[in-house]
């Protein structure tokens, strides 16, 4: 998938969440039975730390691998959902967030989404910066996984950005030691063939360009399990007092693409590749691009 391919892509995702954003959004789906049982386990283990702990419990400390019992999670990857929503059961992009938001981070949304329906967006990678985490579980594009017995590596193609777990053992940095990170710091363990991962030290971001803001308070725990040769299956617990009146679980999903010639090849690539990469804010507080075009002769300067 080349760069120019990406930019038509999104161009036209962009498209089409401008014309669904243009009404109100809808109250949020009430969650299904073994959801509500997921939201609950993050609500009563209260934090990141307390849930990864309980876990970690749960599977006995974890055990480590080798390279005879690493999984096999090769081959390239994308997410199965719409790029526009976080919670795959969100039903629409008129429909509110499945997240419980503490007030003010509710205002912000809808105060946000109503700037969107008069045409007033401007989202931070328009200034090429990376998606960062927990925004890089949701993004599209290429992905791949690879896993060796100390640590874990999350890729995606865009802008290259790659999540390390640490499964040897070590802790978080000491909070001397911590600060904000585009993808934070991640330490993990194996229950069986299910990954476990505790995130902090991350940025404030949003979760996608339609979707609710997080504070650098931000934690998250993961499980990641292999459950099909084609499917990723990622729960995920948000935890950001500030933002979230209740943490905020989601289960994403990533598909293995078919790939018999092992023609799909995972490059670096970020939009100041791009020939339109002047991207300006508006003093209404959009975004614009100065000398946008595809012709032939742009490409030729």
């Amino acid at each position: 998938m080349s760069y120019r391919t990406n930019l038509a892509v999104l161009g036209t995702l962009l498209a089409i969440a401008g014309t669904a954003l243009a009404q109100q959004p809808s109250p949020a789906p009430a969650p299904a039975p073994e959801k509500q049982k997921m939201i609950q386990l993050g609500i009563d283990q209260k934090t990141a730390a307390g849930l990864y702990k309980y876990l970690k419990q749960k599977a006995n400390g974890g055990q480590p691998l080798n390279w005879k019992t690493v999984p096999d999670w090769t081959g390239v990857w994308t997410r199965e959902a719409s790029p526009f929503v976080w919670d795959p059961d969100q039903t629409s992009l008129t429909s509110m967030p499945t997240a419980k938001l503490t007030p003010s981070f509710e205002k912000r949304l809808r105060d946000k989404l109503d700037a969107i329906n008069r045409g007033v967006e401007f989202d931070p990678l328009s200034n090429c910066e990376p998606a960062g985490m927990p925004r890089w579980m949701a993004e599209p594009f290429l992905r791949e996984w690879v896993v060796t017995p100390q640590q874990t590596y999350l890729i995606t193609e865009q802008q290259n950005e790659i999540r390390r777990v640490y499964t040897d053992g070590r802790d978080h940095p000491s909070a001397a030691d911590a600060y904000p990170l585009w993808e934070g710091d991640s330490i993990g363990f194996w229950d069986g063939d299910k990954l476990v991962i505790h995130t902090s030290q991350m940025r404030a971001g949003q979760y996608q360009r339609t979707q609710p803001y997080y504070t650098e308070q931000v934690e998250t725990v993961e499980i990641w399990h292999k459950t099909a040769a084609d499917t990723m299956s990622v729960d995920i617990w948000s935890y950001d007092p500030p933002a979230l009146a209740e943490p905020w679980y989601t289960k994403q999903v990533y598909k293995k693409l078919s790939n018999p010639d092992n023609s799909l090849r995972i490059r670096y690539w970020d939009c100041g590749e791009n020939q339109n990469n002047t991207v300006t804010k508006t003093e209404e507080g959009s975004s614009d691009f100065a000398h946008f075009t595809f012709t032939d002769k742009a490409e030729k300067k």
